[in-house]
């Protein structure tokens, strides 16, 4: 009877399990369907070594099962002894070839991909102008968003990064505070992101992401930072060239914008009193605020990196951000508002946009 209960439970281990993985094929956020030049060599590279894996497995077992049935007791009897080949040379130069020649295989286009992966020599790159020919990011994780700033472009951003396809996109990544990591699954990664020293590397954005689910490629940390690690996540919109443009000139006209504390709109009053201090809403500045920009808060599709967008989700955030995202820095007068100056502030910072 326990032997049955024992199956039965290993087989709904191996149901769950199924469902779980079914997920793993999702074209936003998956390794195994890659939509860019790093993506596609680092699924090669994992082509590869399963193969070359899988034919080791496959030679092993077979050569045991060989052996095994050749060599049983009940077809050459008790006595039987097979010829002994301790100290074959041959088979001692075969067993030390293949291993080395299987890793050579693995290690020279793993090492090529790396080197071709790390080459930045093109960011530093200007016209005749002196003007930098490569679009560069840099990006500064923080617990637990990320800021993204344009600086050719003069523009920060933050939690939804937005590039042009078919080109290749420069990073300059570090942290703010404790080690996290920066990764796109679909499109490649990942590297870290330090507090002490500044990576580079370059990703190229093969497909426009808006026919895909929410119009978004998902970013992650991918480095344990925190009780809300897994909650720091970032969008990626992937548009062509010339809505890429359109985009930095809207940003760069929202230059100067700002709340004021004498407008009539509660929420932009409540908002400039209780979160401008660490929340900007023009897309034009430095970076380093203590919050994430708001600018394009109305063109986002998720409250926190990780809630539906909507007013409910935004009054809750406000409300008690500590019951969503545990260890988060957001602290201030939000937690003094009345539930009218709460739903005044979430549908300003919801019409927040430069796309609308």
């Amino acid at each position: 009877m326990m032997k049955g209960l024992k199956k039965w439970r290993l087989f709904s281990l191996l149901a769950v399990m199924t469902v779980f993985l079914s997920a793993c094929g999702e074209e936003y956020i998956s390794t195994l369907t890659p939509a860019g030049k790093v993506g596609e060599h680092q699924y090669d590279l994992l082509m590869l070594s399963i193969i070359i894996m899988s034919i080791v497995v496959i030679v092993v077992s077979f050569l045991y099962l060989y052996a095994f049935a050749k060599f049983r007791r009940s077809r050459l009897g008790e006595n039987y002894m097979p010829k002994q080949v301790e100290g074959s040379h041959t088979l001692e130069v075969i067993w030390a070839v293949i291993p080395i020649v299987l890793l050579l295989i693995l290690a020279v286009p793993t090492l090529m991909a790396t080197y071709e992966f790390g080459d930045v020599k093109a960011m530093d790159e200007v016209d005749e102008d002196g003007n930098k020919t490569a679009l560069t990011v840099n990006v500064t994780a923080k617990l637990y968003w990320w800021e993204f700033e344009y600086p050719e472009q003069g523009i920060v951003t933050a939690q939804e990064l937005v590039v042009p396809t078919n080109e290749k996109v420069y990073f300059n990544l570090k942290a703010a505070d404790v080690k996290h990591s920066f990764w796109i699954p679909a499109i490649g990664g990942k590297i870290d992101n330090n507090v002490d020293n500044v990576n580079k590397f370059w990703l190229e954005f093969g497909k426009e992401s808006e026919g895909l689910k929410d119009g978004v490629f998902y970013g992650k940390c991918a480095e344990l930072c925190g009780p809300s690690h897994a909650l720091m996540d970032f969008k990626v919109k992937t548009v062509d060239r010339a809505e890429f443009d359109q985009w930095v000139a809207s940003m760069q006209a929202t230059e100067g914008n700002t709340a004021s504390v004498d407008s009539t709109d509660l929420g932009e009053a409540t908002f400039a009193q209780s979160c401008l201090g660490c929340h900007a809403v023009s897309g034009v500045g430095v970076t380093g605020a203590m919050g994430p920009n708001l600018t394009t808060f109305g063109d986002r599709n998720r409250v926190a990196g990780f809630l539906e967008h909507n007013k409910e989700n935004l009054e809750n955030w406000i409300t008690n951000p500590e019951e969503y995202k545990p260890g988060n820095l957001m602290t201030g007068k939000y937690a003094e508002l009345s539930p009218e100056e709460i739903s005044a502030v979430a549908d300003y910072i919801m019409s927040l946009s430069v796309e609308k």
